[in-house]
């Protein structure tokens, strides 16, 4: 018997044991054990993982036990079933792997995974990050053990989520809160300057170096590092910044010499860096150095629940109370997507809290009573979608990437909301410029 036929045989005789478990949507939490044979997933109560979600059809998933994780298949369901935005019949989907139905998301995990990191905190609050919700309780749980110990963190999740906060949080929480903290945004440098920027140079190193000049990791010794949005970061230099996760030296530009730092690395990404991987824009070797410890800051729409904490919160910070948001508009706050996240939250409680609430219900005149009460939302959002997005390219003068930058939406979708609601009728090709851009 060849090597490769004994090993077959060992799977087949001890299949690897997993659980899909509930990571975002109305059931998270939940879990279902995968053993052997199969089993099913949906709305029907009789599923072996029975959803609350209505967006799922009744027998949405089949599951299968394979040796090296499960197979998922589609049962012919309404919405499909998507990995990284695609829709698929039928894959095989390994430790790590998560999959959307309807507003849910699955993530396949070894099933003697110890949940011992993930209880939920008694607080609802770490630093600035608030929510009383489970999502963000296991959030804060994750957080306060990791601000005991001393290692590297990714910090994933989309923009507005918070993840700079938690970042700093995590460092004022540290053994290394009175050292120095430094930021570096790898969306808002250019990729000529990234290396001496990021590493530092020595004088005559580049036109224009006059003098030495340390990096942040140089700067920020005995402290820590927030590498911003590392999914910008050109290959070419994914090296070197490997080099210094692992043997924790620098070398400014101009110079062999190495400098020995002691410092914390913070990450932050909204990209799915594994599909950067998969892309070739990523080195997978980065990847998995980066992966060893991360927090998943959840989207809004995912913790419903903590909005009108954040509300009142954000509310008392202007000193006033969200008493004086009239009902309705709470009601439509706490049922809207926000893709903007908790951003885009902060920025709308404050100019309806500062300019009334016909910002957000379209005007007083605007009667909605005798709508039906999808129609009425819909109207009302529209309405204050743009009134917002007028006031906002206003303000920042119809540049669009700082509108991007300051409302919290990425540009794509931005420029999309402009066009939706006539306020922009260039083309959407990538051959825009922003006006007023200096």
């Amino acid at each position: 018997m060849s090597d490769s036929t004994q090993r077959l045989t060992h799977e087949e005789s001890a299949p690897l044991k997993v659980k899909l478990r509930v990571v975002g949507g109305p059931d998270f939490g939940k879990e279902l054990l995968v053993e052997r044979g199969s089993y099913t997933v949906g709305r029907a109560p009789e599923c072996d993982l029975a959803l609350a979600d209505s967006s799922c059809s009744r027998t949405h998933l089949i599951v299968q036990a394979m040796p090296s994780g499960v197979k998922l298949t589609d049962n012919g369901s309404a919405n499909g079933t998507k990995v990284l935005g695609k829709k698929f019949t039928s894959l095989e989907a390994g430790v790590g792997t998560e999959v959307t139905l309807g507003k849910t998301t699955l993530k396949v995990e070894l099933a003697g995974t110890p949940r011992s990191a993930l209880v939920p905190s008694s607080q609802s609050r770490f630093g600035p990050l608030l929510g009383q919700s489970l999502r963000m309780r296991e959030v804060f749980a994750l957080l306060e053990r990791l601000a005991r110990a001393d290692v590297d963190v990714t910090f994933c999740g989309e923009t507005g989520t918070g993840k700079e906060l938690a970042a700093r949080a995590l460092h004022d929480q540290s053994s290394r809160a009175k050292a120095p903290w430094q930021v570096i945004d790898f969306a808002s440098v250019s990729h000529e300057l990234l290396e001496a920027e990021l590493f530092g140079y020595v004088k005559g190193a580049f036109t224009g170096a006059g003098d030495d000049r340390a990096g942040p990791f140089e700067t920020a010794r005995g402290g820590t590092v927030l590498l911003d949005e590392i999914g910008e970061l050109p290959l070419d230099l994914q090296s070197r910044l490997l080099r210094l996760l692992e043997r924790r030296e620098v070398r400014r530009v101009g110079t062999t010499d190495w400098l020995a730092v002691d410092i914390r690395v913070l990450v932050s990404t909204r990209k799915n860096l594994e599909a950067e991987v998969k892309a070739k824009r990523f080195r997978e070797d980065l990847f998995h150095r980066l992966a060893a410890t991360q927090v998943v800051l959840p989207a809004l729409r995912d913790r419903p629940d903590d909005i009108p904490l954040l509300i009142r919160h954000f509310a008392q910070g202007l000193g006033r109370t969200d008493s004086e948001l009239a009902p309705e508009t709470r009601a439509l706050m706490s049922s809207y997507a926000w893709p903007g996240n908790v951003r885009e939250l902060k920025n709308l409680v404050e100019r309806v809290l500062t300019l009334g609430d016909s910002v957000f219900q379209g005007g007083p005149s605007e009667k909605v009573d005798d709508l039906k009460f999808k129609d009425a939302k819909e109207r009302l959002i529209d309405a204050w979608e743009t009134e917002y997005l007028r006031r906002l390219m206003e303000r920042c003068d119809g540049n669009l990437s700082k509108a991007a930058r300051e409302s919290g939406v990425g540009r794509l979708h931005l420029r999309r909301l402009l066009k939706k609601h006539g306020l922009r009728d260039d083309p959407e090709d990538g051959s825009d410029t922003d006006e007023g851009a200096p």
